[in-house]
């Protein structure tokens, strides 16, 4: 409670400063008072050179009390929470073609997500400490930002104090303007520091660190070396070979550096580049978003107020991702608040932010005119790749005083008091201005082509070709000559220029530059800020893939044809793609978020958008909005990504559309429940266009299945396939969807084991309707009429079916599985699936994270996210292993969880080994070609993803199996097999059985704590549980739950604490306290973990059964269909009638077995009785229920 008082005391404190100016200059106090501090702080000698350079920060910070005006920009920014930030892995020779371009297969590019402290820090990835980090990022991601936050941090004794003495930073565009410096000078720059000094600091180079913030943005090129500079420190040098000797590392070879940079074809800047560490800014996250309104406005309310406006519109919260527009956005909606408007900002892209900014800055006819020389100016830097200006070069272009004055005081201009010149506020400003300059010239002094090719070279020259669309100057040429933008533009500057012929410069550069190539990301941005149709429409009519062999497997060789493959990183990415994808002809077929698989074969051309991050419910909407307008589009397949309900509640609107041409839709694996089948049965019953759907690998249950059927059911039906996984549905649904088919012919509903191997049925040369009538002759032909494998969920499934699990040794949790051939196999109960070249023995242990984590000194950085396995198996025949984690990779709209943090841990004799997985899927971490020891899924604990980890959980709820008055026992915990089968056997000490219930739906949060209440009867002790992970040998929490005489139903329920969301329910009938015999036996004779007494006793069985047809007669229409039933009483003797109906037992779930034995106690007591006291049973246990409780 103090904790909150007092940060609500902090915000409103910090509430009082509006002004940014106000804000820099309290935080500059701050830091002056806390280098004070350092300076008094006694240190032993080893350190002066630190407190040497610490002097000179100090100083640094004084002198910025002053100069407030100077650093405008930071102003911007000075509030940043945290950026995102991406750490690449892959090779530097095809990063440019996989994230800028098209690519013919999934690139093989991976990283993961990292936090400041990581960039030249001890890392869990990389063994060697880094000299070399290269920022990059697009136009106002906040690059530069961070490059000043890494030596504010460094000052203030937060980062790297342990590796760096000094930390240097250079803004390269001021170094541009020296023409010479030498090493001294450079160091010493604006820093009065003695001689003698620097060079007892340069006398230590593995303890400085050089930032060079821009490194790309000045016309040089950063080659030649002299080194002779070690030599004398003193010796003028060009700033370019200067700068080349220390990278090249023929001066100071010790010492690090950190560049920050747009482009990443650095090679031709710098070509003495070795192996950097390259990190790329990925932006804001939803979350952070959120964070800088709060830190923008001063009043809580007015940053609740315009930060839900935002959220209101998907499109405008997509383009705050970009820090500078994010700051855009707030800039026009405070103004909009001052003047006491209505929130409003319908802008869709940056140009027409862009344009809103000036029209609410700049007014009055002298300001507008001005604007023009402004424009040019901007212009002209561009041409000479120049960003700062003399006041003479202003005047040149007939700024005026007030002018200029005006445009420093709004924020448009800075000026640099160290050297008397001025810049535009931020990079991205100049380039739009110099966009509107090439569009505002004078039209009878052009010259038609040749004038646009004087632009297009000047573009080209500066930006590159192949870099040309990635560009904010280009970006915004398209987006002011859009309809929109251009009649802004005439309406603002008073101009009758035509746009048809101001429209002849796109089409000549994309003449130029795009003449056989597919469009590549920049030039999506490109066509997104135009959104003219007639343009987007000729772009994308020419974009075609190409043949290509896919991956050459040893087993086989997928042939993928016409596929194209393009990595997106970010929301704004896959915002611009899916818009431009509906003007694309070409494309019939779309996957999102592909990862590694293989064997989908899609007929038609076919386009892969790979995203490495989870994709938010914002950007799902605007994915789905566009696909109502993509009349090409057939075939779109979504597996593998967590849908939330409000991504599937905007998909199903997409699909009731009538527009959306959608004939096969994919959800295999997205994480879909029972609460979602209402609205895929609401498109079922319109009249949709959708004939094929894939619903795999979700856990629908029996109530969604049934609420399907009522779609199914509608005569608007226009569904023919339907993929769904049966083995898990009571017999009731099966009969109803059996019941179905059987009315509907067209109808063919599939249940198959093997997704990943599964290809879609819909072929575009032919008709759809073949399809269906084809497989049901299949199917009839093969004699088998369901499709269904015999099995349980302790098997494991495989291509011949299922393969039983075998009980090795009780105590230690060890079991055995002989898998019979190649292929996958998947056990449900365990969530372990390999994937196997040959016949192969496996063994599997249960193991507990206590007895190995303790032991690492990297527990307080890392979280549990999954059993822990020890596996054994001959080496190379596993060729992937799929280990379970209990992760949500959903979680709510703000939080998803980063695929990059997980880790798989092999515990060796050296210690603990942490390995990035090929890939995370919803509930599994991917191991390819894997070496065995004990292993699990950690997940690393960064505080850019948020304070809370989402998992799936499960309620476990015990009942004492012959106490009168009723009591039960209720756990809530990480959905974790071990720690299941754990409280399975402690409870069973105490003779409480399991009920079977759904567990909560949505992701639940570790710490989190959950309050438990039932009927007004009951009794409950304690009434809250908290979610956290102990492991299967430690005590679990639990509420016991008294009720006494149970003799009408209970409900009860759990409530997140903090809001009182409910977050699951259950109803407890007396029905459901049946006298069943438990999974785990308490017998002094250890009996078979998992086990149900029917499995345990099947040899004794089959032999001692005398009257099997009385035991079938009871079994009939409850367990044993009329085939069933007549397929064992055609055996000949008992023991062959006993020996059918167990192999059909294999297939029953623990309902079904417990009718089994009550139909064994009924027709064979005897044998019953004989055979529980030798396993040691209580003899209560196998009396009926009203004589044991006489008893």
């Amino acid at each position: 409670m103090g904790k909150s008082q007092s940060k609500q005391k902090s915000d409103t404190k910090v509430a009082q400063y509006d002004d940014p100016e106000v804000l820099y200059t309290k935080f500059v106090m701050q830091k002056h008072t806390e280098v004070k501090q350092m300076r008094h702080r006694p240190r032993p000698k080893r350190d002066s050179l630190l407190e040497t350079f610490l002097e000179l920060s100090m100083k640094e910070v004084e002198e910025a009390l002053y100069s407030v005006q100077s650093l405008k920009e930071e102003n911007l920014f000075q509030n940043f929470t945290r950026l995102l930030l991406f750490q690449k892995l892959c090779p530097r020779g095809s990063e440019n073609l996989d994230r800028k371009s098209w690519h013919p297969c999934v690139p093989e590019e991976g990283g993961h997500v990292i936090e400041i402290q990581d960039l030249f820090g001890p890392n869990l990835d990389i063994q060697k400490k880094p000299q070399l980090v290269i920022i990059e990022g697009a136009a106002g991601i906040g690059k530069s930002t961070l490059a000043r936050q890494v030596k504010r941090a460094w000052t203030k004794g937060e980062l790297y104090g342990y590796r760096f003495w000094c930390v240097f930073f250079f803004s390269c565009r001021e170094l541009a303007q020296h023409k010479q410096l030498s090493l001294t000078e450079l160091i010493a720059q604006g820093q009065e520091i003695p001689t003698a000094r620097i060079k007892q600091i340069l006398s230590h180079p593995e303890k400085l660190l050089f930032i060079l913030d821009g490194i790309d943005e000045p016309a040089w090129v950063l080659e030649k070396q002299n080194p002779e500079l070690c030599l004398d420190w003193s010796q003028t040098q060009p700033v370019n070979t200067l700068l080349g000797s220390l990278l090249g590392k023929s001066i100071l070879p010790g010492a690090s550096f950190l560049l920050t940079a747009r482009t990443t074809d650095l090679q031709k800047l710098i070509p003495s580049l070795e192996q950097p560490c390259w990190v790329e800014v990925l932006g804001f996250t939803e979350f952070e978003r959120e964070n800088y309104f709060h830190q923008y406005f001063a009043n809580t309310t007015d940053a609740v107020t315009a930060f839900r406006f935002v959220k209101s519109n998907p499109v405008l919260l997509t383009l705050c991702e970009v820090p500078w527009v994010c700051w855009l956005v707030c800039t026009c909606l405070k103004r909009k608040a001052v003047q006491r408007r209505d929130l409003s900002l319908t802008s869709q892209t940056t140009t027409t932010l862009f344009l809103k900014y000036i029209s609410q800055t700049i007014s009055g006819q002298h300001l507008k005119t001005q604007l023009r020389a402004l424009c040019k100016l901007a212009a002209e830097g561009i041409c000479q790749r120049s960003t700062l200006f003399s006041k003479r070069d202003l005047c040149k272009q007939g700024l005026a005083e007030d002018a200029i004055d005006t445009f420093l005081k709004i924020g448009v201009l800075q000026k640099k008091p160290s050297s008397l010149s001025y810049s535009f506020v931020h990079l991205y400003l100049q380039e739009f201005f110099a966009a509107i300059s090439y569009i505002l010239e004078d039209s009878e002094e052009r010259h038609g082509n040749k004038d646009n090719e004087r632009i297009v070279e000047t573009l080209i020259e500066h930006y590159g070709k192949q870099n040309l669309f990635e560009a904010p100057t280009m970006r915004f040429l398209f987006g002011l000559l859009s309809k929109k933008g251009w009649k802004k533009v005439k309406k603002y500057f008073y101009s009758n220029f035509s746009r048809k012929t101001k429209l002849k410069l796109l089409w000549h550069i994309l003449a130029k530059t795009q003449p056989h190539q597919p469009p590549c990301l920049g030039l999506l941005y490109c066509l997104y800020e135009n959104q003219e149709k007639e343009l987007l429409t000729h772009v994308m009519h020419n974009f075609q893939g190409t043949i290509v062999p896919g991956p050459d497997d040893k087993a086989h060789t997928v042939l993928q044809t016409n596929m194209n493959h393009l990595v997106i990183q970010t929301d704004m990415d896959l915002m611009v793609v899916t818009f431009c994808i509906r003007f694309c002809s070409h494309v019939r077929s779309l996957r999102v978020n592909m990862g590694r698989q293989q064997g989908y074969a899609l007929t038609a051309p076919s386009m892969v958008l790979y995203k490495r991050t989870p994709i938010t419910n914002t950007n799902w909407n605007i994915f789905f909005s566009n696909l109502k307008f993509t009349r090409n589009l057939v075939n779109l397949d979504l597996s593998g990504n967590l849908l939330s309900y409000s991504a599937v509640q905007s998909l199903c609107t997409t699909l009731r559309h009538p527009n959306c041409q959608l004939m096969t839709l994919w959800l295999v694996d997205c994480g879909l429940t029972s609460t979602y089948c209402s609205l895929l049965a609401s498109v079922l019953s319109a009249r949709s266009s959708l004939t094929e759907l894939n619903l795999q690998l979700n856990d629908l249950g029996d109530d969604g299945v049934m609420v399907l059927c009522e779609g199914l059911r509608n005569r608007a039906c226009n569904l023919l396939i339907l993929w769904l996984d049966k083995a898990s549905l009571s017999d009731q649904v099966t009969t109803e969807l059996r019941t179905l088919e059987a009315k509907n012919p067209k109808l063919f509903i599939v249940s198959i084991r093997e997704p990943h191997m599964m290809v879609p049925s819909t072929n575009m040369d032919k008709e759809v309707s073949d399809s269906p009538a084809l497989l049901k002759q299949q199917r009839q032909q093969s004699g088998d009429k369901h499709m269904e494998p015999l099995g349980t969920d302790d098997d494991f499934w495989g291509p011949t079916g299922p393969v039983a699990t075998e009980v090795v040794d009780i105590e230690r949790n060890l079991y055995r599985v002989q898998l019979p051939k190649a292929g996958s196999y998947h056990c449900p109960s365990t969530g372990l699936h390999f994937v196997v070249t040959r016949a192969v023995t496996i063994e599997i242990e249960f193991c507990a994270w206590s007895q190995y984590l303790e032991k690492t000194p990297l527990q307080q950085s890392l979280m549990v996210a999954g059993p822990l396995f020890d596996i054994k198996a001959e080496q190379g025949t596993v060729t992937a292993v799929y280990l379970p984690h209990f992760v949500s990779l959903k979680g709510n709209q703000e939080e998803t969880v980063d695929i990059s943090l997980f880790r798989v841990a092999h515990f060796q004799e050296h210690g603990m080994v942490l390995e990035t997985p090929a890939r995370v899927e919803q509930h599994y971490a991917v191991l390819e070609n894997p070496s065995f020891s004990p292993v699990g899924i950690l997940l690393r604990l960064i505080p850019a993803v948020g304070h809370f980890i989402p998992i799936t959980s499960i309620t476990l709820i015990y009942y004492h199996l012959y106490l009168e008055d009723v009591t039960f026992h209720l756990y809530l915990v990480p959905n974790d097999c071990t720690i299941r089968k754990a409280i399975d056997e402690e409870e069973m000490t105490f003779q409480f059985v399991r009920i079977n219930k759904p567990p909560p739906v949505d992701a639940l949060y570790v710490g989190s704590r959950y309050v438990v209440s039932g009927s007004e009867t009951v009794e409950i002790i304690p009434k809250e549980l908290e979610l956290c992970y102990r492991s299967p040998g430690e005590s679990q929490l639990f509420s016991e739950i008294y009720v006494g005489h149970m003799d009408s139903e209970i409900k009860l329920q759990i409530r997140d604490k903090r809001h009182m969301n409910l977050i699951w329910e259950a109803l407890l009938k007396p029905g459901d306290l049946r006298p069943t015999l438990p999974r785990i036996a308490p017998a002094p004779k250890a009996a078979p973990s998992l086990l149900h007494f029917t499995d345990q006793h099947r040899e004794q069985l089959v032999a001692r059964v005398t009257s099997v047809d009385p035991l079938l007669d009871k079994l009939h229409s409850q367990v044993l269909s009329e085939d069933s039933y007549e397929a064992v009483r055609a055996e000949t003797t008992n023991q062959d009638k006993m020996r059918k109906l167990f192999s059909l037992s294999r297939s029953w779930n623990w309902d079904c077995k417990d009718q089994f034995y009550q139909a064994l106690k009924e027709t064979h007591p005897h044998l019953v009785m004989d055979l529980l006291e030798k396993s040691g049973y209580p003899r209560r246990m196998w009396l009926p229920l009203s004589w044991a409780r006489a008893l």
